[in-house]
């Protein structure tokens, strides 16, 4: 017998977020706060339609955005479940404060698979020019005079904090905030405020080669956790802080692995969770495309679960506009670890470009970047299935692959052992750059690779698939 629940719901007509989506989020609420038990039925679309008095079309749209999500399942001929898989987590406070922070010939290269960058022909840079320009000429003179706050400019961060909260769920102000020259940079400040030399931090294998690096410099040692298609193997990270190691942090890109392009499941990330809080290390997530998601909306990330009581979170604006334009920035629930990012900040780089951050600003007020964002994902979604039509036509037989949710890339398995080194000499013969699976490996053979089509035209990608095919 199906038990009985009706969802209390205040829907907002003139809210920006979709009614379908108020729906998704308050079910969602219902679950977390345990008041949807796991294993629970949900009413039919039809039937909780006729209660909430709308279109059956827009509750269906809110089931598809959970089940995508995982918070439900569906079984055959029986109906919509709450998902019974889903650990219970217990309520964080945002504003808790840790006790510890602390030799070939060259040849020209037209087509290159590297990177994931997205595509500049398509970006608003003579709209950033413009804006730069009109900051420049309005505000030199106090821009030249004086200095910023080294965490970056309090209107700028005001409105990061803004889009955090409503567009990824995050509950953060200005104070939780550094704006810093890229995400690499963040990488590099948190790092050294945060880690000392034997702490050890959990990375995902494959993963982000430039991160394991930024750790090694801070005196850190590598804990390697294996990633499969559902994310960071969770399971295994447990299975090392049960045997006693003790994990300072664990850096994950959660969103859109790098490079395997898969999604931290629901489940693993609720594990992660709870298991940051239990053996209390920190939770550095870079969410580094957060934007270019291809399905009903973005995953929320980690940091946005008020329950989590140590994070950092790391984002750009490069993958947005141009990966020249260098402004990212680092996130924390703990305010003396952005006080000590700041104090370091304030040495290496005393304050960020404040004028670059004002045109930004200007942007995202004046809707550019909604604009900008809105024709983007409909045009690297356009990309990223032709290139599937594109593997299936001249790879079908040679790799498999899973069609990513998002991103500007694919990562392609070969059903064959590949001599990638050999391989790469050939293809770089022809005028087509890669990046082999060994840069992707901690202490690990990889046989797979990246391959990136943010800023290749689709007569590229062509050439440069058959091509590959050919060789392999």
């Amino acid at each position: 017998m199906l038990r009985p629940w009706k969802l209390q719901l205040d829907i907002k007509s003139q809210s920006k977020k979709a009614i379908y989506l108020q729906i998704a989020d308050a079910i969602i609420s219902d679950i977390r706060s345990g008041r949807l038990k796991e294993g629970t039925a949900l009413p039919g679309t039809r039937k909780l339609a006729e209660d909430l008095k709308l279109n059956r079309n827009t509750i269906v749209e809110a089931y598809n955005v959970l089940l995508s999500e995982e918070w439900l399942v569906t079984q055959d001929r029986k109906g919509t479940f709450v998902n019974s898989k889903l650990p219970i987590l217990q309520k964080g406070n945002i504003n808790s404060v840790s006790k510890d922070i602390g030799g070939l010939p060259k040849h020209t290269l037209n087509i290159s698979f590297e990177g994931g960058y997205p595509d500049r022909d398509i970006a608003p840079i003579n709209e950033l020019a413009r804006a730069y320009r009109q900051i420049f000429n309005s505000q030199s003179r106090w821009q030249i005079m004086g200095y910023e706050s080294e965490l970056g400019s309090n209107d700028f961060r005001n409105e990061i904090a803004s889009m955090l909260n409503f567009q990824r769920g995050m509950q953060v102000n200005d104070k939780n905030i550094c704006i810093t020259r890229g995400s690499q940079m963040a990488l590099y400040l948190v790092s050294q405020c945060l880690l000392k030399k034997g702490d050890i931090i959990a990375i995902e294998n494959p993963g982000y080669p430039l991160a394991w690096k930024t750790f090694k410099n801070a005196g850190a040692k590598l804990l390697s956790i294996e990633v499969d298609k559902q994310g960071m193997n969770v399971e295994s990270l447990k299975r090392n802080l049960e045997n006693g190691i003790k994990v300072k942090a664990v850096f994950v890109t959660s969103h859109h692995q790098f490079p395997t392009t898969v999604s931290l499941s629901l489940e693993r990330r609720l594990s992660l969770i709870q298991l940051s809080n239990q053996y209390g290390f920190t939770i550095i997530e870079d969410d580094y495309d957060h934007e270019f998601h291809f399905d009903y909306r973005p995953l929320l990330p980690l940091s946005s679960y008020k329950e989590l009581k140590n994070f950092v979170y790391i984002g750009t604006m490069s993958k947005i506009i141009s990966p020249a334009l260098r402004i990212g920035y680092l996130v924390s629930n703990h305010l003396k670890l952005i006080y000590r990012v700041g104090e370091l900040r304030k040495i290496i780089d005393i304050q960020g470009d404040s004028i670059m951050e004002q045109a930004v600003l200007q942007l995202i007020q004046e809707g550019t970047i909604r604009r900008y964002l809105k024709k983007a994902i409909s045009y690297y979604k356009n990309k990223r299935d032709f290139t599937e039509y594109l593997l299936n036509k001249y790879l079908k037989d040679k790799i498999t692959f899973d069609t990513p949710n998002g991103g500007l890339a694919y990562w392609i398995i070969p059903l064959k052992n590949i001599n990638w080194k050999e391989l790469d000499i050939h293809l770089q013969q022809r005028g087509i750059k890669i990046i082999t699976p060994d840069h992707y490996g901690y202490n690990t053979i990889v046989n797979g690779i990246r391959l990136s089509y943010g800023t290749i035209s689709k007569s590229q990608l062509e050439e440069g698939i058959k091509t590959f095919s050919k060789l392999i």
